[in-house]
């Protein structure tokens, strides 16, 4: 497994770390690839009783790599954002949130630093999310041109209203981890995240495995009806605007730090 990913089994609990803290573990190919295969690797092993996902370094994930940018609509490419998985229900972008659920047990994020875009979605994939007050989070990809892709849209049309939903999403703005919990998108606070999520997790592995993974069984049954659909559109949105003269607009207009100057809707 590439070390872009650290997994460590601590009795039964099992520490996912992203582990790119020079880029404040941004997301390139490799990074997509092996935090899929991270939550690949944990739905088979039987010895596990809560997972606990962090960042190593300053941040929990700070969204795209810009690199990525040029690739985005090159989906037959390994490691590229974009490729179907075998499932059929999701591409790989949207695999490295959705995983978390597809896990049969509890599924923790440890949130600190930043969690923009594809990042705030992966913890979005989490059960539960708990975040440092000054955690910098952030629904993104507008701010770039694009959609929420990575499952966005479905996880926040499930943790708060939709006018909230469509406000962050709009606007791209950044908000700390206070506001967070006050619109519902995380759990709780924490000055140290992950310790206190290691200790939750802790706390889980105490219940019965089998009452814990079917008390998740049941609540998933009804909270992730109509995701494969949610997730079709979302492909389908995205690749309608990947490489547009407004998309590409965006981005230069980031990168150059001056106004944007957008044409007509296609």
């Amino acid at each position: 497994m590439s070390d872009r990913v650290l997994v460590e089994n601590h009795d039964g609990i099992v520490q996912v770390s992203f582990n790119r803290p020079d880029k404040r573990n941004a997301l390139d190919s490799e990074m997509f690839q092996a935090i899929a295969d991270a939550g690949e690797q944990l739905k088979s092993a039987s010895d596990v009783r809560a997972v606990v996902i962090s960042g190593q370094g300053k941040s929990f994930c700070a969204g795209l790599d810009l690199t990525m940018f040029g690739q985005l609509d090159r989906a037959a490419e390994s490691g590229n954002p974009g490729t179907m998985q075998r499932s059929g229900i999701t591409h790989l972008g949207q695999q490295v949130a959705w995983v978390w659920q597809e896990l049969p047990v509890p599924v923790i994020a440890a949130v600190h630093g930043h969690a923009l875009g594809g990042g705030l979605q992966i913890a979005l994939g989490a059960d539960i999310r708990i975040v440092h007050p000054d955690t910098r989070l952030s629904v993104r990809e507008v701010h770039w041109g694009l959609v929420p892709d990575m499952t966005g849209t479905y996880f926040l049309s499930r943790l708060v209203r939709p006018d909230v939903a469509k406000e962050l999403t709009f606007t791209a703005r950044i908000f700390d981890g206070r506001e967070a919990v006050a619109l519902g998108l995380a759990t709780r606070l924490s000055d140290d995240p992950l310790a206190d999520a290691m200790a939750l997790a802790a706390e889980i592995a105490e219940r019965s495995p089998d009452a814990v993974r079917g008390a998740k069984r049941l609540f998933d049954r009804l909270a992730n009806d109509g995701a494969a659909e949610q997730f079709g559109e979302e492909r389908r949105e995205i690749s309608a605007v990947i490489g547009t003269p407004n998309q590409v607009e965006a981005v230069t207009a980031s990168v150059e730090g001056r106004p944007a100057r957008f044409g007509g809707p296609r």
